[in-house]
């Protein structure tokens, strides 16, 4: 097998364009690169817009008995905005950094680890990529239909690892053995619309959101966990129909985030809030969707092989934490225990997204060295 260069690879994937969700050339490169090691590469399409067309991948290399080791990622970024100091899909190195859309989040991370299995010995079982065009969007017909079709081949990973940058100051010093649960909200209160002049021949729903607003705000949901922070409501957004000022608008709406942790579940959420609404206007209307349950990884072998890798690779000692955003472990941990490691994640969405190469190279010795305590 021919090594992989990791920022080489990254430098590629990031100079095609694949703004969730993501399809087509991007998802050729990494077959490309995968073929030549032995890898048997799984491509499928589903959907259509908004969420999708959604490409997924699944890329496996069995050297017969032992267990099975999953690589998780995403290809799809998210759009880069205005203002980069250059072409966002054109990699470039800078100052020792790889800058381009997805450096961070997360080609370079997939990069890394084709390098590393490039490299690495795997004397047994199975190792895998799962690879979805779809964790920045709505995810519709990305990872779980990635699940669906291992399920219908009985194929089941013992643990999977997942490349999302998870590091804070320095490479490996943070690992995330869980994800909080997200789901969203948009409270919609009705009323009349009227003349602000007459206001007894309108409804004016404005004053009864506010209400709304104000008992979700002070609504005490739990005190966390050991794992876990406690599950937290934000509101980010109000809206009324009409932006005139001198009419009473016939609808208010709020929408808001609930990141919660283990001691609650999505739905009983959606319930708690509509009932709070609805307690002060019966005719709310609520609509929810929910991204993903918490989830946690107790402690095992997978724990023990990223851990004692970074200690190796880094010399440090990461701390295990269940905090920031979710990911798609929030689906992947219905098959077997989950963990996500990345690169340091702090330009990850920002303007001029990068990530050190130095970096980038040591991740993908980390992850060489558990591919082969895992398999080798």
């Amino acid at each position: 097998m021919h090594p992989i260069d990791p920022v080489d690879l990254a430098a590629k994937l990031i100079s095609v364009p694949s703004v969730t969700p993501a399809r087509g050339e991007v998802f050729d490169l990494l077959e490309q690169a995968l073929v030549p090691l032995g890898f048997a590469v799984h491509r499928f399409v589903l959907g259509d817009a908004p969420d999708g067309p959604t490409e997924n991948m699944i890329a496996l290399r069995s050297r017969g008995d032992g267990p099975h080791f999953g690589f998780a990622g995403h290809l799809d970024v998210v759009p880069p905005g205005e203002g980069w100091t250059g072409a966002p899909f054109i990699a470039r190195i800078e100052g020792g950094r790889l800058i381009g859309r997805g450096a961070n989040d997360m080609k370079g991370a997939i990069a890394a680890f084709a390098a590393a299995a490039s490299q690495a010995e795997q004397r047994r079982g199975t190792l895998s990529f799962l690879i979805t065009g779809d964790e920045e969007g709505f995810a519709t017909y990305g990872t779980p239909r990635i699940i669906d079709w291992l399920k219908e081949r009985g194929i089941r990973p013992d643990m999977i690892l997942i490349g999302e940058p998870t590091s804070e100051q320095r490479l490996g010093d943070t690992v995330k053995i869980g994800r909080r649960g997200s789901v969203n909200m948009v409270v919609e209160v009705p009323g009349t619309q009227g003349h602000v002049a007459y206001p007894h021949k309108a409804d004016n729903p404005v004053g009864k959101l506010a209400r709304i607003v104000a008992a979700l705000d002070a609504m005490h949901l739990d005190d966390g966990t050991d794992a876990f922070p406690p599950s937290n409501l934000e509101f980010t957004g109000l809206q009324t129909p009409t932006h005139a000022n001198n009419v009473i608008p016939a609808s208010a709406t709020a929408q808001l985030n609930i990141r919660f942790n283990n001691l609650q579940r999505g739905a009983e959420l959606v319930e708690r809030v509509t009932r709070v609404a609805r307690e002060i206007e019966p005719g709310t209307q609520l609509h929810a969707r929910i991204s993903g349950e918490a989830f946690l990884t107790p402690p095992g072998e997978l724990y023990d092989l990223v851990v004692s890798a970074i200690e190796a690779e880094t010399g440090i000692t990461p701390t295990l934490s269940t905090s920031g955003g979710t990911s798609d472990g929030r689906f992947l941990i219905q098959l077997c225990p989950v963990v996500d490691f990345g690169l340091p994640n702090a330009t990850m969405h920002k303007l001029d997204e990068s990530a050190s190469v130095e970096d980038i190279s040591q991740l993908s010795r980390a992850y060489r060295r558990i591919i082969e305590r895992a398999l080798g």
